[in-house]
């Protein structure tokens, strides 16, 4: 309950149809912890009830009106005296008047629109949540539901190979492959990298997942960078020819799709980054994005047009990068 007043003679719960039998999963909280949540797709119809219990039976409740809504809201950290709201919806449960018993209230959102999926992150949070009111003249009685949306897409059509020369002239040269530019959330990613040219002495050579979490716009952008994954490739100097394979699996890390513009509001994107550390600790570094999503464990008719809008999203994203010749310093290349 959002508010507890002096004297509250009412409480309100918020029960599903179909609780019984609804997947639950877990989802990270602003504080960090996880708790689970009702799972929710696009498209998908929202209905349970509003059950109003009177602490006191023989007492009156007064009361100015009954609602529930469906919201879905994006909170940014830095502005968290402004809710956006993406998705507002309002059933009236019952009119002015006055209550002597419990009640209990029917409603249901029929194919809620849930365009983006649900996410808490370093300054921004979206969220999707039940609200039930019972409208009074000193305080409302408020109980919310969070629940959780997953966006679904199907397999991309086109998933170009990712191939870069790059280098150091004259003193490092290497080429390395990936062969997907897009994974899903469980996907492996696999890949080699080649040495045409060793002339410093590499110790340490790793590939790094990170998170950029971009908020705001114009000139008031915040990036959040966050090291997912730290995957060891190699220990020890290579030799020219030498070929190196990767298989790293993204099952065990706690990723989320990519997103673009959500909303206009902020962004998340993944990058690989491989890392070639030498014997005097200095760090040569390239970063590739790749493009995340979800594919579902069992993706019913019902989630067909659902998946075809988030496929949709992915449709502009580069898929190859263009390659370097040799000698030249690739783009974001250098020393950390």
């Amino acid at each position: 309950m959002s508010f507890f007043g002096f004297g509250q003679s009412a409480e309100l719960e918020l029960v599903l149809s179909d609780a019984e039998s609804r997947r639950r999963v877990e989802h990270k909280t602003e504080e960090g912890k996880k708790e689970k949540y009702f799972l929710f797709y696009d498209g998908e119809t929202v209905s349970g009830r509003v059950v109003l219990t009177l602490k006191h039976p023989n007492k009156r409740l007064e009361h100015q009106g009954i609602k529930v809504e469906f919201i879905g809201q994006i909170e940014l950290y830095y502005d968290r005296g402004n809710h956006h709201e993406f998705v507002s919806l309002v059933k009236d449960l019952a009119r002015p008047g006055e209550f002597t018993q419990s009640q209990t209230f029917d409603f249901e959102f029929t194919h809620v629109e849930k365009p983006y999926e649900s996410y808490t992150g370093q300054n921004v949070k979206l969220r999707y949540f039940l609200r039930a009111t019972v409208s009074r003249r000193l305080n409302d009685v408020v109980k919310e539901m969070d629940i959780v949306v997953h966006t679904l897409s199907t397999y991309p059509e086109l998933n170009s190979s990712i191939k870069m020369e790059v280098g150091i002239e004259d003193c490092l040269h290497i080429e390395f492959e990936y062969n997907k530019s897009k994974y899903h959330l469980k996907d492996v990613i696999v890949g080699k990298i080649y040495f045409l040219l060793v002339r410093i002495k590499i110790k340490h050579m790793e590939i790094d997942i990170i998170k950029r979490e971009t908020t705001g716009t114009g000139p008031n952008v915040y990036h959040e960078n966050d090291t997912i994954a730290k995957y060891e490739i190699m220990d020890g100097a290579p030799v020219r020819g030498e070929s190196i394979p990767i298989r790293l699996f993204l099952a065990g890390y706690e990723l989320t799709p990519t997103m673009r513009d959500i909303n206009k509001k902020f962004s998340v994107r993944y990058y690989l980054n491989l890392v070639l550390i030498d014997e005097e600790e200095r760090r040569y570094f390239k970063q590739q994005e790749v493009v995340l999503w979800r594919k579902g464990d069992i993706v019913r008719k019902s989630m067909s047009h659902q998946a075809a809008i988030a496929s949709q999203r992915f449709e502009g994203t580069s898929s190859h990068a263009e390659a370097k010749t040799p000698g030249q310093p690739a783009e974001n290349n250098g020393r950390q």
